[in-house]
C-alpha cells in the first residue's frame, strides 16, 4: 500500500492539513484502500493553527522516512521553517520519494532547495514573493498545480484537491480518482440546490458566468464544440470568454476541452470494452489515431497500453452512460 506522509510545518491551516487524508482515504480500488496517510511534524504535540484552531499531531519525522509520497500543506512559516523538517524533505527527495506541496507549502520546498531549477506554483497572491525570495524557482502562477519530475506543487488551498486527485489518477487511473472525488464530494455541480455527481471531474461552483458553459461542455464532449458555442452558453462574447476562461482556469478554452476529453477517454478505456475508435468518438477526440497521438503526447502511452495498465476486467463493460 502506498504510504503518504503529510508534513505539518507550524503554524498550519487545518483545512489544508486535513485535505490529503480526505482525498487519499477516499481512494479505493477493488474494495481495498489505496493509501495509508500519516500526519507528522518535527516536534509532535499541539501545533498552532490558523483561525485560532490548534491541532494535535502525534507522529514525528520518522513518518517522512517511511513514506512513498510526502505532502507539505500550507504554513505561515514561509521563510523560517523548522530546519529538521527541511532536512527530512531533502533526505526524502534524495531517496527518490515523491514530494508535493499545497499553497504556501511550496515555500517550504523552496527553503529545502527542492524547487531550484523546477517549475512550481503557489497561491497567486504569493507568487511574486516566491519569485523574489527564491529566484532559482520557475514560478508559474497560472496553474492549479505544477508537476516537474518527482515534485508537484499546488496553488491555493482548494487547488490542493486538484493536486491530490491528480496524484491518485497518476497512481491508479482516472476512474479511481473520479470515484474518490465523488466520495469526498469535492467536485459537485450544484444547480437549484441539487448536487449532481458525474463521471468526469467538474469544476466547483464559483458563481462565475462561465460555470454554465463548462458544465454544458462536459455534458457534450462527444460533440464538436466551438468558442461561439461556449460563449453563447456563458452569454458573453468570444473575446470575453477566452480572457475570463484563461484567468479562471489557467488554460485556454480549447486546452481545457482537450484536458477534459482526455479524462473522459481515460475513464472509458478503464471501464469499458469499447474499441479505440469508439472511445475517441465518445470523448470527442474524433478518431482512434487522434486519441493515440494525444494520449502519447500527454502520458507517453498508447490507448492499448493504458487500458492494459489500468483496467480491471471485473469493471469493464460494453456501454457507458
Amino acid at each position: 500500500m502506498h504510504r503518504v506522509a503529510v508534513l505539518a510545518v507550524p503554524p498550519v491551516k487545518p483545512f489544508d492539513l486535513s485535505m490529503p487524508s480526505v482525498l487519499f482515504d477516499a481512494a479505493v480500488e477493488d474494495g481495498r484502500p489505496c493509501y495509508t496517510v500519516t500526519v507528522c511534524t518535527p516536534v509532535p504535540g499541539v501545533l498552532p493553527g490558523h483561525g485560532g484552531l490548534d491541532v494535535v499531531v502525534r507522529h514525528g519525522l520518522e513518518a517522512v522516512a517511511a513514506a512513498d509520497t510526502v505532502v507539505v500543506p500550507s504554513t505561515a512559516s514561509r521563510h523560517d521553517a523548522d530546519p529538521a523538517a527541511l532536512d527530512a524533505l531533502r533526505e526524502a527527495a534524495a531517496a527518490g520519494k515523491r514530494i508535493a506541496s499545497i499553497c504556501t507549502g511550496a515555500f517550504v520546498l523552496a527553503q529545502a532547495g527542492l524547487l531550484d531549477g523546477r517549475t512550481a506554483t503557489t497561491h497567486w497572491a504569493l507568487a511574486d514573493e516566491l519569485r523574489r525570495a527564491f529566484p532559482a524557482v520557475r514560478v508559474d502562477a497560472d496553474r492549479l498545480f505544477a508537476e516537474d519530475g518527482r515534485v508537484v506543487t499546488g496553488a491555493g488551498s482548494a487547488a490542493g484537491l486538484d493536486l491530490c486527485l491528480h496524484l491518485i489518477a497518476t497512481d491508479h487511473g482516472a476512474a479511481v480518482a473520479n470515484r474518490a472525488a465523488r466520495a469526498a464530494v469535492v467536485t459537485p455541480v450544484r444547480q437549484g440546490g441539487q448536487a449532481q455527481f458525474v463521471s468526469t471531474p467538474l469544476p466547483a461552483r464559483t458563481d462565475s458566468p462561465l460555470d454554465a458553459a463548462r458544465v454544458w461542455a462536459l455534458q457534450h464532449l462527444d460533440r464538436p464544440l466551438s468558442l461561439t458555442d461556449l460563449a453563447a452558453r456563458a452569454r458573453t462574447s468570444v473575446r470575453t470568454l477566452t480572457r475570463r476562461f484563461t484567468a479562471e482556469t489557467g488554460l485556454t478554452p480549447f486546452q481545457w476541452l482537450l484536458q477534459q476529453r482526455l479524462l473522459r477517454a481515460r475513464e472509458l478505456l478503464e471501464t469499458t470494452d469499447l474499441t479505440i475508435d469508439q472511445v475517441a468518438d465518445r470523448s470527442g477526440l474524433g478518431s482512434g489515431e487522434s486519441l493515440r497521438q494525444h494520449l502519447g503526447r500527454h502520458l507517453g502511452m498508447t490507448p492499448a497500453a493504458y487500458r492494459n495498465a489500468f483496467r480491471h476486467p471485473d469493471r469493464a463493460r460494453g456501454a457507458h452512460r
